[in-house]
């Protein structure tokens, strides 16, 4: 063992470190064509929540970004198109073939600009994978090249993180909901979570024994086996395999974006090379020393994120009860603190958008609706498979069902954009009824949905069964927006 192949190196992990950066390299290249798709409609010039009106009001320090020297949307689309082609280059392999500096570079701009969308995104970006997915692509720069082997510190920092996102979901679990404590959530949750999938509706009719044992072995996942993470191997590896099947079942069970992507790719670097050589035949090439600067960064790398981490061990352990879940200590999003689902809904309700061609509003009024993506419109139309793709309108309709309009102030900028009939937004929508010309009036109806029963699904062939609950917008016309 040569010069900087000591203490410092874990040649064992080459394999390891070989499939994390190609897994983070597709979640990187879906992260960015979201971006390409959705950020124009979403926080561009004309979006619900314009950037430009955001940048202006915070500064620099408070919200990084390249977008505070200027904001166009053609810069964020090239910004989004870099980054595609950057991640695009991570999952062929170009940068882990380069030399350390070249391979550094790619990852730092990739973390870079991904940070850079983040920190505009405001509310379309303010979810736990987005800081999941930064935190774990600046770890990625200091992890090295194919001909380097992996540093030990960095694949430890990796397993850190994977420790804070299982052990804060599950600990946030034991604080939150009581139905977690009684081994019900999952009664309701396949049903109520934001996205369903095509097997969610089969999931929701599990018999009660098995939805308790669901969440009995989601509390092990959580609470016992992250502490596994840091034993000598193959107890290491156990722990980061039965992360990797828990999380497969999670994939299977509901659409959560790339949450469930990225923290499988995180327990790879549990798995040391004699685990994986035997699913994988890849040889290792040879070796080369660690140059000396680059071991002074990773230690430099180590430190900072021993301080860092102050916060979120003190948001896992303080007595309070009141756990922050999925929140980010510094602007930069690096050591954030995990969890998802401390609360369970029991009920699901949906908005769905209507329109109308007609001059006036009767009582005889044809309402036409508007279906999305992703979110249950339809009764008969069977819930998507999504993920790891995110759709963030559609998420955010969920949280926009449990609270009042004036709580988020880009449905009625959405419901302005139907009125204009304006292209880019309704690309993020499956189908319009308008798509000649736009509609004189559109309204928002509050709805309550569920699952069908096995036999109301036999009978009617449909995924779910809704009831209207009421208005949640009034009719809306561009002539009485332009008035107030």
């Amino acid at each position: 063992m040569g010069p900087g192949m000591g203490w410092f190196s874990a040649p064992g992990y080459w394999l390891s470190r070989l499939v994390f950066e190609r897994a983070l390299g597709v979640i990187y290249l879906v992260a960015f064509l979201v971006a390409v798709n959705q950020l124009r409609p979403l926080v561009g010039e004309h979006g619900l929540l314009p950037a430009p009106r955001f940048l202006r009001l915070v500064s620099f320090w408070q919200s990084p970004s390249l977008f505070h020297w200027r904001w166009s949307d053609r810069l964020a689309a090239a910004a989004s198109w870099t980054g595609v082609a950057l991640a695009a280059a991570v999952v062929a392999g170009l940068p882990q073939a380069a030399p350390l500096w070249a391979s550094m570079l790619v990852w730092a701009a990739l973390w870079g600009l991904y940070l850079s969308i983040v920190n505009v995104g405001q509310t379309f970006y303010a979810f736990g994978w987005e800081s999941l997915l930064l935190e774990a692509g600046f770890l990625a720069v200091f992890l090295g090249p194919d001909r380097v082997a992996p540093p030990a510190l960095a694949i430890w920092l990796v397993r850190w993180l994977l420790f804070r996102v299982e052990f804060g979901a599950g600990l946030i679990k034991l604080r939150g909901d009581p139905c977690w404590r009684d081994l019900t959530c999952l009664r309701y949750h396949h049903e109520t979570q934001p996205m369903p999938n095509p097997l969610s509706w089969w999931f929701h009719h599990l018999p009660a024994s098995l939805h308790k044992v669901e969440v009995l072995a989601n509390h092990v996942a959580q609470l016992v086996v992250p502490f596994g993470l840091f034993a000598p191997q193959p107890v290491a590896s156990i722990a980061g395999g039965l992360i990797i099947v828990t999380q497969g079942w999670l994939v299977l069970s509901g659409n959560f974006s790339w949450l469930n992507a990225v923290t499988i790719t995180l327990a790879t670097a549990s798995l040391d090379d004699a685990r994986l050589g035997k699913v994988l035949r890849i040889t290792h090439r040879h070796l080369h020393a660690s140059p000396l600067w680059w071991e002074g960064l990773v230690i430099t790398l180590a430190v900072g994120i021993a301080v860092l981490s102050w916060w979120p061990v003190q948001n896992l352990l303080g007595r309070h009860r009141r756990q922050r879940m999925n929140y980010s200590f510094n602007s930069l999003h690096l050591v954030n603190a995990y969890g998802a689902f401390g609360h369970i809904t029991k009920v699901r309700y949906e908005i769905v958008f209507e329109g109308t061609d007609d001059i006036t509003v009767t009582q005889a009024t044809v309402w036409r609706e508007y279906e999305f993506k992703g979110k249950p419109g339809d009764p008969n139309r069977r819930p998507p498979q999504i993920a790891p793709y995110h759709l963030r309108l559609d998420w955010l309709m969920w949280f926009a069902a449990m609270s009042p309009p004036d709580a988020h102030p880009w449905v009625l900028a959405l419901a302005t954009r139907l009125l204009e009939n304006d292209r880019p937004t309704l690309a993020l929508l499956r189908s319009s009824p308008f798509s000649n010309a736009p509609p004189t009036f559109v309204r928002a109806r509050l709805y309550h949905y569920r699952f069908t029963t096995r036999e109301e699904r036999r009978v009617t062939r449909a995924w779910w069964a809704r009831t209207e609950v009421g208005e949640y917008l009034p009719p809306l016309t561009l002539a009485a927006r332009a008035g107030r």
